[in-house]
């Protein structure tokens, strides 16, 4: 079993930065593929950014390429989600999620466990 815990969400100005943490209980986090999705008010979730078991491998939304980084210390069990030059359109509920794959997924019916979720609000 593995339980997400996200922290980092907050209000900011566009053009601001956020970095989104998640933080896992139990050690097999580190041997799985992991993710970061959203979800605005109204509309679907999404995928934002993913990264494979090592960490040398990742996927980014067309829409956040260039202005979000994913990454991931094994060692300390958490992952992480830089946002940098945010948009008004960024505003959403952020999840972190982890498969049971070593490899990138995009897709969110490939993720097994998920965490609460975290606010990130971006005023123009």
């Amino acid at each position: 079993q593995v339980q997400l815990v996200e922290s980092g969400g907050g209000l900011v100005q566009a053009g601001g930065s956020l970095r989104l943490s998640c933080a896992a209980s139990g050690r097999t986090f580190s041997f799985y593929a992991m993710g970061w999705f959203r979800q605005a008010p109204g509309k679907e979730r999404e995928v934002v950014a993913a990264i494979d078991y090592s960490g040398d491998s990742t996927y980014y939304a067309d829409s956040v390429k260039g202005r979000f980084t994913i990454s991931r210390d094994r060692a300390e069990h958490t992952a992480h989600l830089q946002m940098n030059n945010l948009k008004p359109e960024d505003t959403a509920v952020y999840f972190c999620a982890s498969t049971l794959n070593t490899g990138v997924s995009t897709m969110g019916a490939s993720y097994s466990y998920w965490g609460q979720g975290t606010q990130v609000t971006v005023s123009s």
